[in-house]
């Protein structure tokens, strides 16, 4: 089977790990990395991998056959539309868009021409998120009742150095890490019907958010809340608490997020499960402690084998854009209400 050539555009954080992704898998060949930064002129280099300091020049000449979009939120509609535009398949990391309006206008371009576009909420890859979707599903847990979460942690100084964007309007927290954990709660509790906030930047300063906590109520009737922080010194989050990244340090002990049914609850990612087994739902009544099993491998990779298996037209997009719009819909709007 002939290789796929994948290009990068943005060698940033993520994008390097997009980058390692592609050079190591059996399908794929780096076609080439976009970025604009000089010093990623010199890791290309380096590295002997072709260099475009602009999308424009990686799809003027022989396009790849797909880009994977880790460029900063304000250019992945433009950027993804001049893909499309050119006969490129698309995989834009999360957010879709950078607000609402830009990515209904990504969406109606990519209805239009049928283009092959995938976002990447890779988290919907895990074996740990659909495991505990499974769960739920399989009405272990009873009616849900309340889902109680957390991404708390502390981004350094230099993260902001590296990208001053994100210490402006649409860079902080809630678009970047909130969008997340919106998509997570969506495959386990249903979509999101309404949502209050309270924001503070009395940390940074910035013109963003460094903390915001969240009530959110479910379609279903399910209620939940959210503790959202990137200054915060804890390790009550995805990335720390799944073992997912490498890059994070790990507490495979705590749990990010606990979902409550009238018959148990589910803590996640350390899927301990407590249900009342074949005693009466009471307080009084002691519960039954078990671990659900779950493959633990590293999303980003199975999110790189269904976009080969989607631009061989052998799978169609897990996560579309119509289908992360809903996310950033409501991710956009609880930085409207956020006081």
């Amino acid at each position: 089977m002939t290789a796929l050539r994948i290009a990068v555009a943005g060698v940033g954080l993520i994008g390097r790990r997009h980058v390692e992704l592609v050079q190591g898998h059996p399908s794929c060949v780096l076609s080439g990395v976009v970025d604009p930064a000089s010093t990623v002129g010199e890791f290309a280099r380096r590295a002997e991998i072709p260099y475009y300091h602009a999308l424009e020049d990686l799809l003027a000449g022989d396009p790849p056959d797909a880009v994977i979009l880790a460029t900063p939120n304000h250019l992945h509609v433009e950027q993804a539309i001049g893909c499309i535009q050119a006969g490129v398949a698309v995989l834009i990391e999360k957010p879709v868009a950078h607000t609402l309006a830009a990515g209904e206008r990504l969406c109606e371009a990519v209805e239009d021409t049928g283009a092959t576009v995938l976002v990447g909420h890779h988290r919907r890859h895990s074996p740990i998120l659909r495991r505990a979707h499974e769960i739920i599903e399989q009405g272990v847990l009873g009616r849900v009742v309340a889902v109680q979460g957390s991404a708390m942690f502390h981004k350094p100084d230099e993260y902001f150095r590296e990208a001053p964007w994100r210490t402006k309007p649409g860079g902080g927290p809630i678009l970047i890490n909130m969008v997340h954990e919106i998509d997570n709660l969506r495959v386990l509790c249903g979509e999101i019907a309404d949502v209050q906030a309270f924001a503070s930047n009395a940390l940074r300063g910035s013109a963003v958010e460094d903390t915001v906590v969240i009530n959110l109520r479910f379609a279903g009737g399910a209620l939940g809340s959210f503790l959202l922080s990137d200054t915060a010194a804890s390790p009550k989050s995805w990335e720390q608490t799944s073992g997912e990244n490498p890059m994070y340090a790990s507490y495979p002990d705590e749990e990010c997020y606990v979902v409550v049914g009238t018959d148990g609850s589910l803590a996640i990612p350390t899927m301990r499960l407590r249900t009342y087994g074949e005693g009466t739902p009471s307080w009084k009544t002691p519960f039954r402690d078990t671990v659900a099993e779950v493959d633990r491998t590293d999303p980003l990779i199975r999110q790189l084998d269904h976009f080969c298996a989607i631009i061989r037209g052998e799978a169609e997009p897990l996560v579309t854009v119509r289908d992360a719009l809903e996310s950033l819909r409501v991710v956009e709007e609880i930085a409207r209400v956020a006081c």
